[in-house]
């Protein structure tokens, strides 16, 4: 577990490191008139996020068939297993995932600025980041295809909830106070 914890503790630096890095001064007329990006100006009218932005480029991979950088008998995937109550090839997979999560969460904290509010990743079977945002962005879905070499291929899919949650999180991503 103390690896688990460590691990833990990567990602939400990495999450606050992303996070520290937007720059929330930039004039939103201009990123209105490129389509990419998530304008609050206009608090009647939902922006949404452009998923082709978000594209990698990448092919999906198939889960089954992937070689994943922990073995399916690891302490790090039997822990999590253990933890979040799934099996260890779910735990293999979330657990590959989830580390390289900061890519496609990175992408999408371009577009949406001081829009974002918090996130979450799902330790459950089907693993999900989920975006909460301000009730200005427009809720979708996307299914990213990570591009690092770490997890090349796998699938992450990305929720955006302008529910404007905060706090108290379930997965393990970013709790903001």
């Amino acid at each position: 577990m103390p690896k688990r914890l460590i691990t833990m503790l990567i990602i939400a630096t990495a999450s606050i490191w992303a996070l520290s890095g937007c720059d929330n001064s930039t004039d939103t007329t201009a990123n209105k008139n490129t389509d990419t990006a998530v304008s609050t100006t206009d608090s009647a009218v939902a922006n949404t996020i452009d998923w082709s932005v978000m594209d990698s480029g990448e092919e999906p991979a198939d889960p089954a068939n992937y070689k994943y950088p922990f073995a399916l008998d690891s302490q790090n995937v039997r822990d999590y297993a253990e933890y979040f109550k799934v099996d260890n090839a779910t735990a293999q997979h979330n657990l590959t995932v989830s580390m390289a999560s900061n890519e496609a969460l990175s992408k999408a904290l371009d577009q949406l600025s001081e829009s974002y509010v918090s996130h979450e990743l799902t330790d459950n079977k089907e693993m999900k980041l989920i975006i909460h945002t301000t009730p200005d962005i427009a809720a979708g879905s996307y299914d990213y295809v990570l591009s690092d070499d770490f997890a090349k291929g796998l699938v992450l899919p990305i929720v955006i909830q302008p529910d404007g949650k905060k706090g108290d999180v379930k997965g393990h991503g970013e709790v903001q106070e």
